[in-house]
């Protein structure tokens, strides 16, 4: 038995922790790009109208942000205010650089609430910002 202890060698073991860590991180992204990637068409803006208005190729993660006619600002169905939006922006940011930012104000809101959330996006690092818009016919 001692020459069968000697010769035998411990087999390499595979680390479980180690990819257990990675695939949490993995579930953990996808979860978070799969609740920011809906197009929030339940909330009540009516976009303004542009000539070049299509539909743009989605992007992973992106998230949108919506302003009623009243200025409120509203991601996932709730409601942000100015500062409250820049936390969690400036948090995504951290995480994810290059965050894309599509904004969906409603036509007949102030320009002070749209270049309000510009700024709060700026504030907190985001620059990949577009402006969600509806064709030619689709005005009441």
């Amino acid at each position: 038995m001692s020459l069968l202890a000697k010769n035998s060698q411990a087999l390499p073991e595979f680390q479980f922790t180690a990819m257990i860590d990675v695939v949490f991180l993995l579930l953990c992204f996808f979860i978070t790009t799969s609740v920011f990637s809906q197009w929030e068409m339940e909330v009540d803006v009516v976009l303004p109208s542009a000539q070049s208005s299509q539909m743009p190729d989605r992007l992973p993660g992106e998230v949108i942000i919506n302003i009623s006619k009243d200025g409120t600002i509203t991601v996932n169905q709730r409601k942000y205010t100015r500062d409250e939006l820049r936390e969690r922006l400036s948090s995504l940011a951290r995480l994810f650089p290059g965050q894309p930012v599509i904004i969906r104000a409603d036509r007949e809101s102030l320009t002070e609430s749209l270049i309000g959330v510009v700024d709060t996006c700026r504030l907190a690092d985001i620059w990949n910002i577009s402006f969600a818009t509806s064709g030619d016919d689709a005005r009441p």
